[in-house]
């Protein structure tokens, strides 16, 4: 500031806006020198300028001391809103919390103001900072183009033993297309979720997991899966020609850890309010209310409203969609798996299969089964004991 503006400067600890804006008309200080004593930009007092040029001295004021303020909650609103998340919500996340309370309790309250209130009583913490920039990968245009398979072990029911839930999403919408609570994460689950994707919508064009052992075989540790895969899911999905995408860390499953984030953030607490006290009763929370209430809230609108979902008739899905193990049959016609003999019974279309290679099958209803040249054989409960044929085989539509 030079000496004019100081010496003003000193004066306006008395003078009020109008003072300053005065002196500048009269020509006393210039329009910068106001600024400057005002701490306005050059910008802003070019406005301000304008509006008494327009207006007068009555274009100085704020016009935001005319407002009406809205009314404040009443002190008894704050307590049942504070009493719900401490006795009832207490597990909790805000943001789901605030859906129950505007949801099933009915108070009309901002998510901002509910979780400002919380954070001030101190019933919630305040979230860390974000870190640093990174840019989410974008999403596929079309349903059915990518599916995410993952699972995540977690205390989902209190005082129970912990299982994985298996879930399955598409990568366009978010939508959850299967969910499921099973003792361990596995071949018969990724199996299990691939059956009921493929039969209720058709086939897709990608799936992307992580690398665990029934997704791919790492033959040195450190270094990338090998090129060539002959597990079990390989096989389903080489044959069923869907791209198998493995994942180099947890940060490249960000869609799918964002989305366990939120499950584990809402279910255990739902299952508890809910009184859910068995994995079954939990499966059967997830297909009437969980899945479609998380669909509702959290799917978006794909880019392109085209579905990639390709219809799979005519295709054998109770036989592909099993755990396949080669065996060959002994002179007794039988063969062992698991330390379980399997004796095949008589046919008609072959006198004896001594010395043929055949596969055991482990269906997903948890039966085996012994097949020569895709044709099953003969099916067995797991202690080996024959099972009634007939069974009827599921295929997609």
């Amino acid at each position: 500031m030079n000496d004019i503006t100081l010496r003003v400067a000193r004066e306006s600890k008395a003078m009020t806006r109008q003072d300053v804006i005065k002196k500048a008309v009269e020509g006393r200080i210039n329009w910068l020198q106001a600024a400057d004593i005002l701490q306005l930009s050059p910008r802003q007092m070019r406005r301000v300028r304008e509006r008494y040029e327009r207006f007068g001295i009555p274009g100085l004021r704020d016009g935001r001391l005319d407002w009406e303020r809205p009314s404040r909650i009443a002190p008894a609103v704050v307590e049942e809103v504070c009493r719900l998340k401490r006795e009832v919500y207490a597990d909790f996340s805000v943001r789901h919390f605030h859906e129950f309370l505007t949801g099933k309790h009915g108070l009309e309250l901002s998510y901002t103001w509910t979780k400002d209130i919380l954070q001030m009583r101190g019933l919630v913490e305040r979230s860390p900072g974000r870190g640093k920039y990174r840019r989410k990968r974008d999403r596929r245009p079309m349903v059915g183009m990518l599916l995410h398979l993952d699972a995540s072990t977690h205390g989902w029911i209190e005082g129970v033993a912990d299982q994985d839930l298996v879930v399955m999403l598409d990568d366009a919408d978010g939508r959850v297309l299967f969910a499921r609570f099973v003792e361990q994460e596995g071949t018969l689950s990724t199996l299990m979720a691939l059956k009921h994707v493929l039969v209720r919508f058709g086939r897709f064009s990608e799936l992307y997991t992580d690398r665990g052992s029934h997704f791919c075989r790492t033959s040195n540790a450190g270094e990338a899966p090998d090129d060539e895969q002959h597990g079990q899911v390989a096989r389903v999905l080489s044959a069923l020609g869907i791209r198998h995408i493995l994942a180099r860390s947890p940060e490249a499953r960000g869609r799918g850890e964002r989305a366990f984030g939120t499950i584990q953030g809402r279910l255990p607490q739902e299952l508890r309010l809910a009184g859910v006290q068995t994995y079954q009763a939990a499966n059967a929370y997830l297909d009437s209310t969980f899945v479609p209430d998380f669909n509702k809230r959290f799917t978006v609108k794909p880019l392109d409203a085209e579905r990639a979902f390709t219809s799979l008739a005519g295709v054998d899905l109770e036989l592909l969609l099993t755990a396949q193990h080669p065996r060959i049959v002994r002179n007794d016609n039988t063969l062992v798996f698991l330390r379980v003999e399997l004796q095949l019974p008589a046919s008609k279309d072959r006198i004896s299969f001594a010395k043929c290679p055949v596969l055991v099958h482990e269906f997903l209803d948890g039966t085996l089964g012994v097949s020569f040249h895709g044709k099953v054989l003969a099916r067995f409960d797991r202690a080996g004991l024959p099972l009634p044929r007939g069974r009827r085989v599921e295929k997609a539509a």
